[in-house]
């Protein structure tokens, strides 16, 4: 696969922008950097939020000794710990180490700070760096231009824990987004070239289309292609979700990533690059990851409006405690630089695109890949789904559902029945025919080979098998061909499904029924999305008689027959003019219309091909239980929203009082810009943590 087009850009500081194309972070200016995408050789081990988390750390672990040396020469932490250490020239000792703390451990939200303003954006780390300017600013003032107590400890303390808080903090968010890195690990490094009878190992993103790779057994396929040689069973799970390996063999498809597991395969490269699976699946979830939900929208207001809060906190806390109750210059500017420290809107921040990463990665595992999170929003509301019959409900393929023998002719009983008509129709590709054939086979019935076959267009075909002339068709053809008795059974055409009639020497032998196989998991779905209060809807071009065989044997609550693809679309709105909230569910090609005008579209059955323009949500899997799981992963995605909207707005209502000092003439209770510091910090790994437990949920 081409590197070049899997490379990802991120802002160092904030996980919620991805691009594909390097420049700036629209939101606080930072040049973007190269996502780490678990390169095989290390490469990138140290880009992307890697290189910002290893930034933040080396600049902890290397100011925490000046700001342990800047606490022990503080006055007043001597006087706490009852010791003495006096240093010619202190308060200007405290003065350097100060201004390296601040200078050295302050850059990164100095820089962030920044790019914010730049783009008329502030927010937090204009906060952090606003907050430590102003003790730092207070210190040097207080040591070079009026008598009286510096911050200089308190200012270096909250860089280290704001260091620190950042550090363990992208190490939580870094797990949190590992969707993209996980599918790029899929892909291996290098390949086994075939090229004129000698094996060589290349580089996968050296193949190009036509050339032949071997894949070994245990080895994972390295790029989409064909199989021309060899046999063997693949484990596509990885891509899809399907935990059954599927057997391969020559003139087979292959995906890039899936492993191959008891055989060896020679395959043909068919894709490269962007045109592969794997990355039109990373280019969907990269999509999901920089949509977002409307509470995402209603987190981002609240966080810039928490800006001038916390700003306006910091200045009343100042004022209210220097001139309305005097406390002193020492004590207003510490309440204030806790109270705009505290209010911080950092995990308010981090509250939903954490989830949202988590959600789009637990997707993509079980073969769920959303391509706007508004739709994925809005399923856990649905309260009706209505799919499209044919290759959803049903596999899209004929198969025999009954056979009726006449008893009038030579025919001794129906699998006899069944094995003439199969052989006569194996030389003919209409889907009909090869519903019958397959069921012969199924049945291992011996299959002789036809003589003199003769196919009548729209009607059916004709052949000797052994000394019986066979004819196998319609009515009309029957007809045509004087064949008598034919009405005996055709009445139970509309109950069963498609009529196929058998004359066997010129009379009338039976009839084979063959309708739309529907899919083994289909009743289930149906009963799954009853039980969690789903109504549900099937649209088909079929008659009412055959629809309402399959709704009955379904369970669907409403059955729309007759339905031309154009008027699917109409359909949709008719249950959305009743007041309901509806998915629609079809293959993503004959159905965009109603998949669009859907309150959620949802193709199924996309297998590698995952660019459905149409649909907010692609199922990987021909598999509509799926369905079901997509909501259930809807509603606890919302759950999860909820919980962190509801901690980080509850933490700023409390935090923010008790910071600016309404609880110290009361109880004496005051909160130090340090502690301030942590409390922001755990709040917001406390977010990632509860979001980063949504990877352990079950969607079955």
């Amino acid at each position: 696969m081409n590197n070049e087009s899997q490379k990802l850009y991120t802002c160092p500081m904030d996980p919620d922008v991805i691009s594909d194309h390097p420049g700036e972070c629209p939101k606080c200016g930072m040049n973007l950097v190269p996502m780490d995408m678990g390169g095989h050789d290390g490469s990138d081990a140290h880009a992307g939020h890697g290189g910002a988390e290893q930034d933040f750390k080396r600049r902890f672990w290397i100011t925490l000794p000046f700001v342990l040396v800047a606490m022990a020469l503080s006055p007043n932490i001597q006087l706490w710990f009852h010791f003495e250490w006096t240093v010619p020239g202190g308060s200007l000792w405290l003065f350097l180490i100060g201004a390296f703390v601040f200078s050295y451990g302050g850059w990164p939200f100095f820089k962030a700070a920044k790019g914010e303003l730049t783009h008329k954006n502030p927010a937090m780390m204009t906060l952090v760096a606003f907050a430590i300017t102003v003790a730092f600013a207070f210190s040097v003032a207080a040591t070079f231009f009026f008598p009286g107590s510096s911050l200089y400890w308190e200012m270096a303390t909250l860089i280290s824990v704001f260091l620190l808080g950042h550090w363990l903090e992208m190490r939580a968010v870094r797990g949190a987004t590992g969707a993209l890195s996980e599918l790029a690990k899929l892909i291996p490094p290098s390949a086994h070239l075939a090229k004129d009878g000698q094996l060589t190992d290349v580089q996968t993103s050296q193949l190009m289309i036509g050339d032949r790779v071997l894949v070994k057994p245990g080895e994972k396929v390295p790029v989409d292609g064909r199989v021309v040689d060899g046999e063997s069973s693949v484990s596509e799970a990885m891509l899809t979700g399907e935990s059954r390996p599927i057997g391969k063999k020559a003139g087979d498809e292959v995906v890039g990533g899936s492993l191959n597991q008891d055989g060896s395969l020679t395959v043909e490269v068919a894709k490269t690059g962007a045109d592969t699976a794997i990355a039109q699946i990373m280019k969907l979830v990269r999509e999901a990851q920089g949509s977002k939900p409307n509470v995402q929208h209603l987190a981002d207001r609240a966080a810039s409006v928490l800006f001038y809060v916390a700003v306006a906190a910091g200045l009343i806390s100042f004022v209210v405690w220097y001139f309305v109750f005097p406390q002193g210059a020492i004590f207003a500017a510490t309440v204030a630089v806790a109270a705009i420290v505290i209010a911080c809107p950092h995990a308010l921040g981090l509250a939903i695109p954490t989830v949202t990463s988590i959600t789009t990665t637990l997707g993509a595992k079980n073969g769920i890949l959303i391509k706007d999170m508004k739709g994925l929003e809005i399923a856990r509301k649905l309260n009706y789904v209505v799919f499209d019959k044919t290759g959803t409900l049903t596999k899209g393929e004929f198969g025999v559902v009954d056979i009726a023998a006449s008893g009038t002719s030579d025919v001794r009983d129906e699998n006899e029945l069944l094995a003439l008509a199969a052989a006569v129709d194996v030389p003919s590709q209409h889907s009909i025919a090869q519903g019958i054939v397959k069921a012969a086979k199924e049945k291992n019935l011996r299959i002789e080979e036809v003589k003199g076959f003769k196919s009548y267009p729209g009607k059916g075909v004709s052949g000797m098998v052994g000394d019986k002339e066979v004819l196998i068709g319609n009515k009309v053809l029957m007809q045509e061909q004087n064949v008598a008795g034919v009405m005996d059974v055709v009445s139970r055409s509309a109950e069963v499904g498609t009529p196929n009639y058998v004359a066997v020497n010129g009379k009338f032998a039976g009839t084979i029924f063959l309708a739309d196989i529907v899919r083994d998991e289909s009743k289930e779905t149906i009963a799954r999305l009853r039980a969690m209060g789903i109504k549900t809807a099937m649209l088909t071009g079929d008659t009412q008689d055959v629809a309402d065989a399959v709704g009955r044997e379904l369970g669907i609550d409403t059955v729309f027959a007759h339905v031309l693809p154009e008027d699917k679309v109409n359909k949709v709105k008719e249950l959305q003019y009743g007041g309901n909230i509806v998915a629609m569910v079809g293959d993503g090609v004959n159905d965009a219309a109603s998949l669009t005008q859907a309150h959620v579209g949802i193709a199924i059955g996309a297998g590698t091909d995952v660019a459905v323009a149409s649909a907010d949500i692609v199922l990987m899997k021909s598999n509509p239980l799926d369905v079901a799981k997509t909501i259930t992963l809807s509603r606890k995605t919302n759950r999860k929203m909820v919980q962190n909207l509801a901690w980080a707005t509850g933490y700023n209502v409390f935090a923010i009082p008790i910071a600016a000092g309404v609880l110290y003439p009361s109880f004496g209770i005051l909160l130090p810009p340090a502690w301030a510091a942590i409390l922001m910090s755990t709040s917001s790994v406390i977010v990632v943590g509860n979001a980063l437990l949504l990877r352990k949920e079950k969607l079955g």
